[in-house]
């Protein structure tokens, strides 16, 4: 259920034709579902996981009482709707480079849970609420889990120094066990150094 518009794959392929060729060629097979927007040749060791800098997702909330099937495929549909001003505190909290153990799991075993955020807030427009952050890498959930306990704060169902206490005590599995649904999820960006 989790999208994404700044996806970033790599592959090898012997191929005699302009980049802009392969674009055409990728889409005209791909689902309606995917498309290519652009095509680049690369370093032979770049890897679109780990050569990577940083990686921004965007979570998008509806508040409504009343739910809107057009709009839910993409969306959480939250009500009642989280205090604004909470839920820009709390992401402020999530700044900085701690040990996010309680807020998901590590993507390898025995890896780090520790990572940077290096952006994190809310936008509101309506009854849009939209969440951007940005961070060297991100844990298994870690982004839904936030965005689970931000709105869990906002409504205040948690008290609002509780992403304080678990980022400066962290815990050694995932502390919140709620998960924002995965449709309001997605990737916006991937990147990169310049020369890739």
């Amino acid at each position: 259920g989790v999208h994404a518009s700044g996806q970033v794959a790599a592959f090898d392929l012997d191929w005699n034709h302009p980049p802009d060729a392969l674009l055409r060629a990728l889409n005209a097979v791909l689902p309606k579902d995917v498309s290519v927007r652009s095509v680049a040749q690369c370093a032979d060791d770049f890897h679109p996981r780990f050569s990577a800098l940083n990686r921004s997702y965007r979570y998008q909330i509806d508040c409504d009482e009343v739910r809107d099937p057009f709009r839910e495929r993409y969306t959480w549909r939250v009500w009642p709707a989280p205090d604004f001003d909470l839920l820009q505190a709390a992401a402020r909290e999530l700044i900085g480079t701690y040990d996010f153990a309680s807020f998901g799991g590590a993507t390898s075993p025995n890896g780090s849970t520790v990572r940077e955020i290096q952006q994190a807030s809310w936008q509101q427009q309506g009854e849009r609420l939209t969440f951007e952050v940005t961070a060297n890498a991100f844990l298994y959930h870690m982004v839904r889990r936030m965005v689970f306990v931000q709105v869990s704060i906002g409504q205040g169902k948690l008290e609002a120094w509780i992403i304080s206490r678990v980022l400066h005590a962290p815990q050694d599995q995932p502390m919140f066990q709620g998960l924002a649904p995965p449709q309001g999820l997605s990737l916006v960006e991937v990147s990169y150094p310049k020369k890739q």
